[in-house]
């Protein structure tokens, strides 16, 4: 069962999957032709504005293209989540969209009808350069249609390793060794488990990160579920995922007041040792490093535990790509944009500025030697090939209320099987619009 979810997501590499941030770059720097641009071309970029890392990562190769090829790029933001999503749609159906749009891979990408909207990469010379475990999580009706924004992420558990050292604690392997270090550490009065549900998109890690066991128990539940064919509800292993976030709250590992804590707020706990676990995808290491850079070596990772510590691998997030707008006006220059931003030159420049959280989805480029040792410690598991893709990179199938839903479940309003139940429903309507076969 391993062995084919290995082959399917073998290396996965790079970090990001919320690429994200800004707040504009005009490249002010002019051309050295004639003090200014050559051919007269300014190139507009849209992305998310939820790291400022992964801005001046943009703006660090918008200037080095500029100096290149003599065509500015104008970076334009917008809000992160389902508001953000909305915004993509409306300028998309309205005409409105930006040359370059930076956004998610996998399923988000399936609702935004590329093969209407998005330029067909796949024939691009530097294709053969990216890794097939990103391009299938772009890919549509057999057309590749975006390049890698940064790294792949892991989704599982931050922890304070000072904490853990005082402690005595050993990385869990089980889900029944992570609730005994949850015991241990609830005794000493610390927040074994720091929730954020504040911040509503933090309440769905425990689930989403258990894909990995899922596919372990349920190796065609991707594939079922997408058909209909299945349900979460009727899943043992999916309800089980849904089960654990439900027991945290039960056995009171988390802060009394998750309801009311935001995700900043989550992350001083966890830097300061309050909080001693934090479940979360690896692009948060980001935000750490920014807001505490002195701190962020001492945090470290380790996958969501299952069942079995033979089984014990992480569920990787695909990096988010760079797409070309059909309708663009200048779209061969976008095309020289998106070759040159895989080119090894312009991913060290943009991890000079937003460090990888994860391994690289582009063939012959290496991690810095100073990378987080969050991230040392996930690499044994891509290099062992004990890494799966979170389901939103194998089903088009992601419904918008997921976070609602197990914020009910993780907050003790309703069970892990009614969470599922939810969820299920919750689906019901994308997979029509979708016009997947089976609903």
């Amino acid at each position: 069962m391993l062995k084919t979810k290995s082959k399917i997501l073998t290396v996965l590499c790079s970090v990001g999957l919320f690429t994200g941030i800004l707040a504009g770059c005009n490249s002010s720097e002019e051309s050295t032709s004639n003090g200014k641009n050559s051919n007269g071309t300014t190139l507009t970029l849209l992305m998310d504005n939820q790291s400022p890392a992964t801005m001046e990562g943009f703006q660090a190769v918008a200037a080095e293209f500029e100096k290149k090829y003599h065509i500015k790029t104008e970076i334009e933001t917008r809000p992160g989540g389902s508001e953000g999503d909305n915004l993509v749609k409306t300028r998309l159906s309205t005409g409105d969209m930006t040359d370059l749009v930076s956004y998610n891979s996998g399923s988000l990408l399936q609702a935004l009808n590329p093969e209407k909207n998005f330029l067909d990469l796949t024939n691009e010379p530097y294709m053969d350069k990216i890794l097939d475990t990103f391009k299938t999580a772009v890919t549509v009706n057999n057309k590749v249609f975006g390049v890698p924004v940064g790294s792949f992420n892991s989704g599982g558990w931050l922890y304070n390793k000072k904490v853990y050292k005082e402690l005595g604690l050993s990385i869990p392997k089980t889900w029944d060794e992570l609730m005994k270090n949850n015991e241990k550490i609830k005794e000493t009065g610390k927040t074994a488990v720091i929730g954020t549900y504040k911040d509503p998109w933090t309440s769905q890690v425990i689930p989403l990160a258990d894909n990995y066991n899922v596919l372990a128990e349920s190796p065609t539940f991707p594939e079922d579920f997408t058909a209909n064919k299945t349900k979460m509800a009727t899943t043992p292993a999916v309800v089980r995922s849904f089960a654990k976030l439900a027991e945290i709250n039960e056995k009171g590992y988390m802060n009394k007041d998750f309801n009311s804590t935001g995700y900043e707020a989550g992350i001083k706990m966890l830097v300061d040792g309050n909080g001693v676990q934090y479940p979360l995808i690896s692009f948060a290491l980001t935000s750490i490093a920014k807001l505490y850079p002195d701190e962020i070596d001492n945090i470290g990772f380790f996958p969501q535990p299952g069942e079995s510590a033979d089984k014990n691998g992480i569920t990787a997030w695909v990096p988010g790509a760079i797409y070309i707008n059909k309708t663009s006006e200048h779209v061969e220059e976008a095309k020289k944009w998106a070759e040159f931003f895989v080119t090894p030159e312009a991913v060290q420049l943009f991890m000079s500025k937003s460090a990888p959280t994860g391994p690289i989805a582009i063939k012959d480029v290496s991690l810095p030697d100073n990378v987080y040792a969050a991230v040392k410690d996930m690499l044994p598991y891509f290099n062992e090939g004990k890494t799966a893709p979170a389901l939103e990179f194998l089903s088009p199938l992601k419904g918008p209320n997921l976070p609602q839903i197990t914020s009910q479940v993780g907050g003790g309003m309703i069970s892990a099987k009614e969470g599922a139940a939810s969820y299920d429903k919750d689906v019901e309507k994308q997979a029509k619009q979708l016009g997947l076969k089976g609903w």
